[in-house]
């Protein structure tokens, strides 16, 4: 789509983003040319905001950051879109920082900015990195989580905080409990946003947004965003400016896509064949799963091989998931296992490798997985493994990237060697009949058919190709190669170095020069004696063998030639024998067409060549389409936009629903579709959202949006907050008035304890404020009984505690006499 498709969008502005590539140029040693400007010095940022910024060593704003933190500081709300490992949290946390500048808790205020991501573990993320960056500023944040105490959450409330970052649910949860209204609210950030209203927290949102301010502020951020906003005209934004920047590259340049074929049965096979022979132990590697089952199955799988790793996935306990994300970022294990919850957002600087078990059903869930690794500028690898039931999706990931899907290219596809598929297969079968193993593998088992039936499907026109994919023409990717020509340890040593890759340009003259020595007594020894390549026989002799299709059946095998078989394939061969030629016939036809087509592109090249040299003469005659006027079937882009779009109820109402009555046949019978009968209206009603106006609980039970469980009287009853504070209050008004006198609004309270014991000695001081009165004489002598009974209990249980180490230590002594 065009750039003047874009200032169509209703009720958004198009920020024309002329992004610079070469920001790192003088950074991490590449050519010294043109000194750049332009960074964080330069944006007006205060002292504490940019200190903290430079502390944490970031010295030039990304092209997302410099187009994005001038617009936002400005006011105006943002709907932006860069990829993975751009630096999208810094752009909505510089901001922010710059715009509550200090801490503010005043009585009856509440917080001023809010920030709402999709998972825990990015929530998190966000948390930790706004105490790095405003470590100098005098801002108190707290993290609202689904999972965790609602009592603490409660209690982090009353600290009046000035930044609130929690995940959708909860927060809406704490915000009907407590009766929370907002209205200090002045910036509002979704954070991966398509994912937030795509996991279904559209509702949620809508609810929260109703309690915001008018006046606030909206920032939407994330690495795939549809162009049209129709999703998002429901978050409230006001004529927001539209930035997308790095939309055809889509995922980084240095990072290297490889693709390995398999049979659904070796998966695990093929997974550690990568771990064990191409990836270093050293590096770190995240492996995407389907589902939770085949998580919890991979883990122990690897376990069983003798490979550290922790795993993580949405069913997992609150503190569990904790626990094994801090395992694989402080490096106690290097395998990270886990499902499309750590796909988003998450910042491990070191990851080098990514490898996807099984292929996600779409790209945008594709670019948000391998956009894990080769972030900030690093290089990083990812690795799919697919089978015959991804060729589908796979052609489908192709067209949005926009990559040619080359079978003979062995670089980045390929098999794995059958030698050591077929070695690790054995050992896989060994722990799967493992009693811990068996269950498991059952139950990920029938997991996976359904992963594949409720996975989105692949278009049409994929699917069509997927026909004609050559699977057999796939030989062994150039990776298990180079590791079995090279030693397992002498490889890992030259190349890795504590997980990390050492370039090799000194080394590399030397292997060049062994090389052309080694070609050059190739060629000699071939002129004397012919050679045979090993792994390209042994190639063709597999291709051979599967493409071998006997003329006779099994039926056809009995000698005696009245069999009652033999007549039955008779007469089927005769029936069907034009119906084989025609399908013999139309594949040779097929192929016909693809040389010629890879001919014609050939030749077309060529001549294109020729025509920049100036060495040809005419120009080659065919049909010539003028660019200019040309209306294509279908926009430049609408593969691309097919990929970020958003599945949920909105978009596949509207795209069967009709906004008039249909005047024809195939319009009236859509319409009947979408409504149903009622019986008390005695008449067709059209069909709502039965879910519209309700949310999803934590526990999968769908309630009203404003149900309230009453919790926080509860909690504040059980605390005695109210009596607490005033308390506290007459406490502060006898040490500054004197007189007794109350102050008519009450106090805030600053920090309350969360804990049992915090709890106990806050009662404790309650009861001490009360004794300050004056008490009667029978009040006094009571106190002073209760006093001397307990010291008596406790010196009874004084002297019996030193009798029973008496006893104890005289039996030692007779034992050891």
């Amino acid at each position: 789509m065009s750039a003047l498709a874009l200032d169509e969008v209703p009720g958004f502005s198009l920020h024309k983003a002329e992004v610079d590539y070469d920001d790192e140029g003088n950074g991490f040693g590449g050519k010294k040319g043109k000194k750049k400007s332009g960074g964080f010095q330069a944006m007006g940022l205060s002292a504490p905001v940019l200190k903290g910024i430079l502390k944490m060593g970031y010295k030039i704003p990304t092209p997302i950051q410099r187009k994005t933190i001038p617009i936002i500081l400005d006011g105006r709300d943002v709907v932006a879109m860069a990829k993975t490992g751009s630096g999208k949290t810094g752009c909505f946390l510089i901001p922010m920082f710059e715009r509550l500048k200090q801490r503010e808790a005043k009585a009856g205020g509440g917080a001023r900015a809010l920030i709402l991501s999709p998972t825990r573990e990015l929530a998190i993320q966000t948390y930790k990195f706004i105490k790095q960056l405003g470590r100098f500023m005098d801002l108190k944040a707290i993290l609202v989580l689904g999972g965790d105490s609602m009592d603490s959450q409660f209690a982090a409330v009353h600290t009046l905080p000035d930044v609130i970052v929690a995940t959708p649910g909860r927060f809406l949860h704490l915000c009907v409990e407590m009766d929370l209204k907002l209205n200090s609210v002045q910036y509002c950030v979704f954070d991966e946003a398509d994912r937030l209203f795509e996991m279904g927290f559209g509702e949620q949102l809508t609810e929260t947004i109703k309690r915001l301010p008018e006046s606030r502020q909206m920032v939407l951020f994330s690495a795939t965003l549809p162009k049209l906003m129709v999703d998002f005209a429901t978050a409230g934004l006001c004529q927001p400016v539209l930035i997308r920047l790095d939309v055809e590259s889509k995922i980084p340049d240095t990072l290297d896509l490889k693709y390995i074929y398999c049979r659904p049965a070796e998966r695990y096979a093929t997974l550690l064949v990568l771990l064990r022979e191409v990836i270093p132990s050293t590096a770190q590697t995240v492996i995407f799963a389907g589902t939770q089952h085949h998580v919890e199955l991979i883990s122990l799988m690897l376990t069983k091989a003798g490979v550290p790793n922790s795993h993580v996935y949405s069913g997992l306990d609150a503190s569990a998931r904790k626990i094994n994300t801090a395992k694989f970022t402080h490096r106690k294990v290097n395998v990270l296992v886990v499902t499309d919850i750590a796909a988003r957002g998450l910042d491990i600087p070191t990851l080098d490798f990514v490898i996807n078990l099984h292929f996600p059903g779409k790209p945008k869930l594709f670019i948000h997985r391998v956009g894990r690794c080769a972030r900030a500028g690093r290089s990083g690898m990812a690795y799919t493994i697919f089978s015959n039931d991804d060729v589908a999706h796979l052609i489908d990931l192709h067209m949005f990237l926009n990559r040619p899907l080359d079978v003979a290219d062995r670089k980045t596809m390929g098999i794995v060697p059958p030698d050591m598929q077929e070695t690790e297969h054995l050992l896989v079968q060994e722990y799967v009949r493992h009693v811990d193993l068996a269950t498991a593998y059952r139950v990920s088992n029938n997991a996976y058919k359904q992963y594949i039936v409720t996975r989105p499907a692949a278009s049409a026109a994929s699917n069509k190709r997927a026909k004609q994919f050559k699977i057999d023409e796939l030989g062994v990717l150039e990776d298990f190669q180079q590791e079995k020509a090279e030693p397992e340890a002498g490889a890992r040593g030259k190349r890795w170095k504590k997980g990390k890759p050492i370039s090799l340009k000194k080394k590399d003259k030397k292997e060049e020069e062994k090389k052309e020595q080694q070609e050059k007594e190739k060629a000699e020894s071939s002129n004397s004696k012919p050679t045979v390549d090993a792994d390209a026989f042994r190639n063709d002799f597999l291709a051979r063998m599967k493409n071998y299709r006997p003329n006779a059946t099994i039926f056809e095998l009995n000698p005696k030639a009245h069999a009652r078989e033999l007549v039955a394939m008779t007469q089927k061969r005769e029936a069907d024998e034009a119906k084989i030629e025609k399908h013999k016939r139309k594949l040779a036809e097929l192929e016909q067409e693809e040389q010629e087509k890879q001919k014609s592109k050939v030749t077309a090249a060529a001549d294109d060549e020729e025509e920049q040299n100036g060495a040809g003469g005419k120009r080659r005659k065919g049909p010539v389409r003028d660019e200019e006027h040309f209306i294509a079937y279908q926009a430049k882009d609408a593969i691309d936009e097919d990929g970020y779009a958003i599945d949920n109820f909105t978009r596949q109402a509207n795209s069967a629903e009709l906004s008039v009555v249909g005047d024809t046949a195939e319009g009236q019978r859509m319409h009947r579709q979408l409504q149903k009968w009622d019986r008390k209206k005695k008449k067709m009603v059209n069909v709502e959202n039965p879910k519209a106006g309700k949310i999803r609980t934590e526990h999968g039970v769908w309630i009203a949006a404003s149900y309230k469980t009453g919790r926080y009287d509860k909690w504040k009853e059980r605390t005695k907050l109210d009596e607490k504070l005033l308390a506290e209050q007459a406490q502060q008004s006898d040490e500054e008035n004197g007189d007794g006198a109350a102050p008519s609004a009450p106090i805030v309270q600053r920090h309350y304890p969360t804990t049992h014991w915090g709890r106990h000695n806050a009662k404790a001081d309650l009861r001490k404020l009360r004794d300050l009165d004056l008490k009667t004489p029978e009040q006094i002598v009571k106190k002073r009984m209760e006093k001397e009974t307990k010291m008596a209990r406790e010196k009874a249980a004084r002297l019996k505690n030193i009798q029973r180490k008496k006893r104890a230590l005289a039996k030692r002594q007779k034992k050891g006499k």
